[in-house]
């Protein structure tokens, strides 16, 4: 299965979202942000890293870009797109996916390991977990407080929208401790948590590896 990563000038976590992608058995490929036509890969990741130095805001230059087009079309294709922390910025900054991901209710960078729950398995990321699963990830970021308006959380809630929660401690102050959203799909998804360093126990967690095996089954 032919899985693109898709690399902007500022995303640093490519090489680790392709490592993920072959220990789960895919075929990954390096996609620059220049590239229009996707159409012959079966899904895509958008990594984290810091996307045109984040300038504007977070995801803001990297959504005017041509693949961006590429990426709309494959979700259009229904195939599986994936976007980890800056991806998941960008996703949401494109409409991809509902609400928005900005400043810390602490405006500091935040790095550390979360436990999380698994709110829905109906996408092809979390379809290896149990609905409301415990799992461990860490996270990475400036710019990770979700936010969505009242109207919009309730369609959250009735379409089983929301992917990941934190569980117990809410480090970035996002509403209702949400890290993780998809479209009404759930093809495309949006994750701040960074799966592809909990690929391996000897980083920590191997939870992270079966949103790479999901995007293959």
């Amino acid at each position: 299965m032919k899985v693109g990563v898709i690399q902007f000038p500022g995303s640093n976590c490519d090489r680790d979202v392709y490592h993920g992608i072959e220990l789960a058995g895919g075929n990954p490929e390096y996609i620059w942000w220049s590239k229009k036509d996707l159409s012959y890969l079966d899904a895509v990741v958008i990594p984290g890293g810091f996307s045109y130095g984040d300038y504007l805001r977070a995801g803001a230059i990297a959504s005017i870009t041509p693949i961006i087009d590429g990426i709309k079309s494959l979700a259009k294709e229904e195939k599986p797109v994936l976007g980890i922390c800056n991806g998941a910025q960008i996703l949401a900054e494109v409409g991809l996916v509902p609400g928005i991901f900005t400043v810390n209710e602490n405006p500091k960078f935040n790095c550390e390991w979360v436990d999380l729950n698994v709110r829905t398995n109906r996408t092809p990321f979390t379809k290896y977990f149990k609905k409301n699963e415990s799992i461990k990830m860490p996270v990475a970021h400036a710019e990770g407080r979700y936010f969505i308006d009242e109207q919009g959380m309730d369609l959250l809630n009735d379409q089983d929208q929301i992917v990941l929660q934190f569980n117990d401690k809410n480090p970035n102050g996002s509403l209702f401790g949400i890290t993780g959203v998809c479209d009404e799909s759930g093809l495309v998804c949006a994750v701040m948590p960074h799966p592809e360093r909990a690929s391996e126990d000897i980083l920590g967690s191997s939870d992270g590896l079966n949103f790479f095996k999901g995007i293959l089954k």
